[in-house]
């Protein structure tokens, strides 16, 4: 799916027409979460299109947004920065000093003035057909998604940057949840998928978990059911993806050569899908990928 003209030709429609009905969206674009809004209770004076990474909210956080201005007429392609809380991170330095704020450019303008504007689109509307131009030249839609994927390889930059860095918010989020993630499988080994097929090592006591080597632990390391050949578990934390598919087939390389396993394998666990992964998968014979979900119910107090 493209976001292309004729995706924001519907969207441009819908914010004319006042209706709020956003289920016909998809909820997801490029592995970011996709919300569309038009208002809630009345229509909203900028009805926007977000896409954000996770650990991150339209309410909390910084992505890519398009925001309609309806009196202005304006699409604005905005590097987006909440309003409602201040997250812990930001864009890149670079890009906060480069690029002028929308308050420079929409004249007093009632929302998201704060946020940052890398593509302005004057938009005309005629009967079920919207043209977007810049500067008074019409933009194809090759040239609309040039744009659009060109804003989120620079916020796909800024989220490894952000990865990369420990002590940044969203490693330490990310980090945090997936030590207890870790934690977790182990208690609960026997009741997961990987339980179905695979099995803890002990030597007197469980050895799996921060399984030792002289190049760095291996989150998990377990054997196969069937045939006792090693599988290699690493939760992708606080890296990339690149740095996860080298790190999991160093492991791996270590764990066929100074345990004399030939047929080695490995898994990483991660929250949520990633293309570059599943390339790698793809490549990789020996790699599986397992997506981890989070449920959390709140169930109403009752005394027994």
């Amino acid at each position: 799916m493209l976001l292309s003209i004729s995706f924001l030709n519907d969207f441009i429609a819908q914010a004319e027409s006042g209706s709020h009905k956003t289920s016909q969206y998809p909820r997801e674009f490029q592995n970011l979460k996709m919300k569309v809004s038009f208002g809630i209770g009345k229509p909203a004076r900028v009805p926007w299109i977000s896409l954000t990474a996770a650990g991150m909210t339209t309410s909390n956080g910084y992505f890519p947004v398009y925001l309609y201005y309806k009196e202005q007429k304006t699409l604005i392609l905005s590097f987006g920065i909440s309003e409602t809380q201040e997250f812990g991170s930001n864009w890149p330095k670079n890009i906060l000093e480069n690029y002028a704020r929308i308050e420079t450019v929409i004249e007093k303008p009632v929302r998201y003035g704060n946020s940052l504007v890398f593509k302005k689109y004057e938009v005309f509307r005629d009967k079920n057909l919207t043209k977007f131009q810049i500067d008074g030249s019409d933009q194809s839609s090759e040239e609309m998604e040039k744009d659009l994927n060109e804003i989120l390889k620079i916020y796909e930059q800024s989220l490894d940057q952000e990865v990369n860095d420990e002590s940044s918010t969203i490693s330490t989020g990310l980090f945090y949840m997936e030590k207890q993630l870790e934690d977790f499988i182990i208690e609960n080994w026997e009741n997961t998928k990987l339980g179905e097929e695979l099995e803890l090592i002990y030597e007197r006591s469980l050895v799996s978990q921060q399984y030792w080597t002289d190049i760095g632990p291996i989150d998990i390391l377990a054997k196969r059911k069937k045939g006792g050949n090693h599988v290699v578990i690493e939760l992708k934390k606080n890296q990339n993806s690149d740095q996860t598919v080298g790190q999991i087939a160093r492991y791996m390389g270590w764990i066929k050569e100074k345990l004399n396993d030939e047929n080695v394998s490995g898994i990483i666990i991660a929250g949520k899908f990633d293309e570059k992964l599943d390339f790698a998968r793809k490549m990789v014979s020996q790699l599986e990928v397992f997506i981890y979900e989070v449920q959390f119910e709140l169930r109403e107090y009752r005394k027994s």
